[in-house]
């Protein structure tokens, strides 16, 4: 939808369309976009238009990023220090110990 929006406004029908779930539940998406201030609707005679909010979608990207950026980082010092450390041999496992007959009778 956020894609969708940023080619232009468009209605929840249009919204609705390329998508193979109701109306209504499109609408509350929108609801929950339209809380979080990433779109705003206007009145265009019977129309109800879905506009992106371009300036709050920059800083939530932005938000996202740094998050990212960091989350990234701290993921190669980790390949670093595990390519760095030796990695164990396996041990081979120790054959079942068998008693011999004189072993048994005692």
């Amino acid at each position: 939808m956020i894609a969708r929006l940023s080619r232009g406004p468009a209605t929840v029908n249009e919204l609705a369309e390329p998508f193979s779930i109701t109306v209504q539940a499109v609408s509350k998406h929108i609801q929950v976009l339209e809380t979080a201030g990433l779109v705003t609707r206007t009145r265009d005679a019977q129309r109800r238009p879905v506009h992106l909010e371009p300036a709050t979608l920059e800083r939530l990207t932005g938000w996202i990023d740094r998050y990212r950026l960091d989350h990234e980082r701290r993921f190669r010092r980790l390949d670093t220090l595990l390519a760095s450390t030796p990695t164990p041999k396996p041990t081979r496992p120790t054959p079942p110990h068998h008693l011999s007959a004189e072993e048994q009778e005692s």
